[in-house]
């Protein structure tokens, strides 16, 4: 699962004995569950590919050379170090110094695995009606303090209090405590809830002790606040130096607590990262050509099939890799508000996606690399197709009385455009749909005859090159009387606005994990539409969607879970909540010359830079060559 915070989102399976009766003589004692056993691990589904006695994960090179250093770009600056409350632009890598208390590997099978990190066990009993994680007793900070259960319930406590997307997240969580010398329990407020247990070893931890201190100057230290003092962590690296809004860099420590761990040997190899910030994408992708960071992903089609043709690429300096990307599934589009009321009619948001012509789009400017989105869950299996059947079709029946009728009778598919005639078919579409709606197209314009106002439609964007997809996007809206204003902003206005929930329609993308679950929510959920620190942009409201996320939620097995997504997710699509646009199912990357990465990659990562490493004699051989 994706999220703007680190947390994965994914779900987890336990496993409880049940007591047995004994007798006294005539006296029959009180039948009582055994204490659930402590796991090393969690998966959603089957056995955790690793056991307990594991050395390293499969994916690494324990041998893995340390030293050097890389350096990453970042977009539109920082001006924080603290992540907790949703003040300010926070700095890139934060995450490197911090830990939580258990993580995924990136390479399992059975899905959702995650492994101990600052926690050695977990347990829960079969109803997952509560959780508790064990500290591994040598976690510690990097100020040589152990990492303790205070931590972890202050951590907790924190989170919900100054953030409200977390406090929404974790609203099941009814009581946190510390049990044990190094255990805490997460009690819920309901059972069934598989990937409640699991999303709470996802929390990260930090250190009541330093935040509740003073600064060098004397001043108690905030955690509400924005910050620019080097936090304290516990992870595999700590800040080392950085210049607000411009670079950050990180250093690896040396004496890291958990480098033996497992989940961490082979990993963390690069001695220092570096990142630094660009104003935008053009400017970046200069940079990256000029030799100013090391590593990039490729995000425009357009651009890798058309401007890799510098020196360094065609000498060997720069190196172009492809990776198969099987982790997440996204929807990516034009997300419309539905707090306006011009987009309240599904047949007004149905014809603006008529309006969109994907194909010519797709051959002229990405040379035909990419594919449309037709799910919320693009590229997996979790993705609806065809018409519904078996226990998909069951869970529909459910709702069926709150959903559009074609959910059960008719295939999702996107308008096809690609050739002139295609184009007016879908624009003359289009033009019947506004006025089923109501509107009147007048001297060639689209008007409201409630208000006598023109359509109108603006776009707000922060990224100049989103140009190349809205321009002939809205030469086609014109074409049908609807007046489209393009927005340009900085990112500081694109935020504000977003949180604010003030714009017409924007890009966006929201990833997903391939183990779906409470953050569906957060995403599509009623209760989260009228929450600013939501990612519910859109503004759903649809008791139908509602149900539908607790089916996924509450899923038995991946069976159901796969069903319950499929019901999710068709009747999502024929709301036309968002205009879909386009996803790859791969991660484009290109490097310059100067590392090296395990023979066996990870399934679902390219894992950069955690599982690679400087080479020296490559480098060398990059300066040479320059």
């Amino acid at each position: 699962m994706v999220f703007t915070w680190r947390f994965c989102r994914q779900a987890t399976a336990g496993l409880l004995l049940a007591g047995l009766v004994s007798t006294t003589g005539a006296a029959l004692a009180p039948v009582q569950a055994e204490e659930p056993e402590w796991q090393h691990a969690s998966a959603l589904n089957g056995t955790p590919k690793y056991g307990p006695d594991v050395e390293h994960f499969d994916y690494v090179n324990p041998a893995a050379p340390k030293g050097g250093s890389v350096r990453l770009a970042s977009s539109g600056g920082f001006d924080t170090f603290n992540f907790l409350p949703p003040k300010g632009s926070r700095a890139p890598g934060i995450d490197l110094i911090y830990e939580s208390l258990m993580e995924a590997s990136l390479d399992e099978e059975t899905i959702s695995a995650a492994y101990g990190v600052l926690a050695d066990g977990l347990r829960y009993p079969e109803d997952y009606s509560w959780v508790e994680y064990r500290l591994n007793p040598d976690a510690k900070w990097h100020d040589g303090k152990p990492v303790t259960a205070e931590d972890v319930i202050w951590s907790f406590e924190k989170s919900i209090e100054l953030d409200p997307q977390r406090k929404f997240y974790f609203q099941n969580v009814v009581k946190s405590e510390i049990v044990g010398d190094r255990t805490v329990r997460f009690t819920f407020d309901v059972s069934g809830n598989r990937e409640l247990p699991k999303i709470m070893g996802q929390l990260l931890i930090l250190p009541k002790h330093w935040w509740e201190g003073t600064d060098e100057a004397g001043k108690p230290r905030d955690i509400s606040s924005t910050t620019l003092e080097p936090p304290l962590g516990s992870g595999p690296y700590r800040l080392k130096s950085f210049s607000p809004n411009r670079q950050v860099v990180y250093e690896r420590v040396e004496d890291y607590w958990g480098k033996d761990l497992p989940i961490r040997v082979g990993t963390n190899n690069i001695d220092e990262i570096r990142y630094v910030s660009f104003l935008d994408d053009a400017v970046q992708f200069e940079a990256f050509k000029g030799d100013q960071y090391d590593f990039h992903v490729e995000r425009s089609s357009s651009q890798w099939a058309k401007r890799y043709n510098f020196p360094a690429v065609k000498d060997g300096r720069v190196v172009k890799e492809i990776f198969p990307d099987r982790s997440r599934g996204v929807m990516q589009g034009f997300f419309l508000n539905l707090r306006r009321d011009k987009f309240q009619d599904p047949l007004v948001r149905r014809a603006l996606n008529y309006a969109y012509d994907f194909e010519t789009t797709n051959e002229i400017v990405s040379a035909n690399l990419l594919k449309r989105v037709n799910s919320y869950f693009s590229g997996t299996e979790l993705a609806s197709s065809g018409l519904p059947e078996g226990k998909e079709l069951e869970i529909l029946e459910e709702v069926r009385d709150l959903v559009p009728p074609e959910v059960f009778t008719e295939e999702y598919t996107n308008p096809i455009g690609g050739s002139p005639e295609n184009v007016r078919a879908n624009l003359r579409e289009a033009v019947k749909l506004l006025r089923q709606a109501g509107f009147e197209l007048k001297d060639r314009k689209m008007i409201d005859p409630k208000t006598g106002e023109q359509f109108t439609i603006e776009f707000l964007y922060r990224d100049k090159a989103s140009e190349r997809t809205l321009l002939p996007y809205s030469k086609n809206l014109e074409a049908i009387g609807i007046k489209p204003v393009l927005r340009l902003v900085d990112t500081s206005q694109f935020i504000n606005r977003i949180r604010s929930r003030d714009f017409d329609t924007t890009v966006l993308a929201i990833g997903q994990s391939l183990s779906p679950g409470n953050e569906q929510r957060e995403y599509w959920g009623s209760e989260s539409a009228d929450n600013a620190s939501s990612a519910n942009y859109a503004g759903i409201k649809n008791p139908a969607i509602d149900k539908l996320i607790d089916k996924v939620i509450f899923a038995e097995d991946r069976e159901t879970l796969v069903a319950a997504t499929h019901a999710l997710d068709r009747v999502l699509l024929w709301n036309h909540y968002v205009v879909p646009q386009f996803y790859v199912d791969e991660t484009r990357t290109a490097r310059w010359n100067r590392f090296g990465h395990p023979e066996k990659m990870p399934e679902y990562s390219t894992g950069f830079p955690t599982i690679w490493w400087y080479d020296a004699d490559k480098a060398a051989a990059t300066e040479a060559i320059k």
